[in-house]
């Protein structure tokens, strides 16, 4: 997936700091501060979805860690980056600073939602409790606080650290460090409006395990299928058991992989719900195959588009469980064109998916990166054709 592969890429590049250490203490609620309106208790999945628009990702900032050898066993805990502040995890992709103005540039380019992936294991204690670091909540905090601010819906996850838990233990072992994780993240954000999403982990659901000599090993399909269900279910629970606004809150459930194909198979199950229509499904990238098959543009790729939403819109629109696109491509580039393509535009292919998308009521939001569709800088999308495309698709 090319998240995943972007990581590992950047990884390459990132070397740990010294060794002073952050606190890590128990979190407690945080204050609200927000000013965007609420969204209403009674909203349904469907009814929030309507109004999420197109989104874009705050991508390789809060999600960002010290990722060297972290396909290796030997790579234990996390390490300490920089003088171990929030900060120090943020920028060390690559992101600036992520300030008000940064989010308030992303709402004033029509964008309706922001995605902010967090790597919750950086700053955190290594003593077995899973204990949050104070100061790096408060530190995502801040950002959805920018984010409520603009009036935006906010999406925060588990990102890259479910890869790191789910790695290194049974199913039992994972069941019981999501739960802790979420029981945090969610008491903390109890009181936040509606308009606060959490979506439960990134795309490491059903991925591979460390075996014994320490190789990763892809699970048995009933097996991966068994835990993807069960973290899905667990990570629902914690959260509704935190109270507040979070009884009625809206929740993404990840899907296997965030794969299309695995994800609306008959082994994926919806977790049970203590409310009626407050879920979503995420699911990632509607044209991964045909990217990496350099399809893109091409009647194959048309195709394949149309077949994964027919599957998607079976599995779960009908029954009014709404798709969430976590992530879906910002650019095209020639190499990934489909020779004799029809389209070879990269901004009209990006207007062909999300159009696709929208109509089909689907959430689509852009993965980007520091720099790449929207710079965090001057506060626009970078290309003028890309500007021109999403003011006219959220154009009121």
């Amino acid at each position: 997936m090319k998240t995943k592969l972007l990581a590992i890429m950047l990884s390459l590049m990132l070397t740990a700091g010294g060794c002073a250490s952050g606190e890590s203490a128990a979190v407690t609620s945080a204050d609200k501060s927000y000013s965007a309106a609420e969204a209403s208790a009674s909203m349904t999945a469907s009814e929030v979805a309507a109004n999420m628009g197109i989104g874009l990702n705050l991508g390789n900032t809060m999600e960002a860690y010290p990722a060297n050898n972290c396909e290796k066993i030997t790579y234990e805990w996390i390490p300490v980056q920089g003088n171990n502040t929030p900060l120090d995890y943020e920028t060390c992709w690559g992101a600036v600073e992520t300030t008000q103005e940064v989010i308030d540039g992303i709402k004033a380019e029509g964008f309706d939602t922001v995605r902010i992936p967090v790597f919750w294991g950086n700053m955190m204690e290594n003593d077995g409790t899973y204990t949050i670091n104070a100061d790096y909540i408060a530190r995502v905090k801040e950002i959805v606080d920018y984010c409520q601010n603009a009036g935006l819906y906010t999406v925060i996850n588990i990102h890259h650290f479910d890869e790191f838990i789910i790695r290194r233990n049974d199913l039992e072992g994972c069941e019981k460090i999501f739960d802790n994780l979420w029981t945090q993240i969610a008491d903390y954000f109890k009181d936040y409006p509606y308009t606060l999403v959490f979506e439960g982990y990134n795309e490491y659901l059903g991925g591979s395990q460390f075996d014994s000599n320490g190789n990763l090993v892809d699970m048995p399909k009933d097996k991966a299928y068994e835990l993807t269900n069960a973290l899905n279910q667990t990570f629902v629970d914690a959260v509704r058991k935190t109270g507040g606004n979070n009884g009625e809150r809206v929740l993404i459930v990840s899907g296997y992989w965030t794969n299309i194909d695995l994800t609306t198979s008959d082994s994926f199950v919806m977790p049970t719900d203590t409310v009626s229509d407050r879920l979503m499904v995420s699911v990632h990238y509607v044209d991964n195959s045909m990217y990496w098959e350099n399809q893109i543009g091409g009647k194959r790729w048309l195709d394949y588009i149309d077949r994964q939403i027919e599957e998607l819109n079976e599995a779960f629109t009908s029954k009014n469980i709404p798709v969430f696109l976590g992530e879906t491509t910002a650019y095209y580039p020639k190499q990934n064109f489909a020779a004799g393509a029809e389209h070879t535009d990269s901004t009209e292919c990006l207007e062909i998916v999300l159009t696709k998308l929208t109509e089909n009521g689907f959430v689509p939001v852009i993965w980007d990166t520091n720099g790449g569709f929207y710079s965090r800088t001057e506060y626009r999308i970078n290309s003028d054709s890309d500007r021109e495309l999403i003011h006219h698709l959220t154009a009121d």
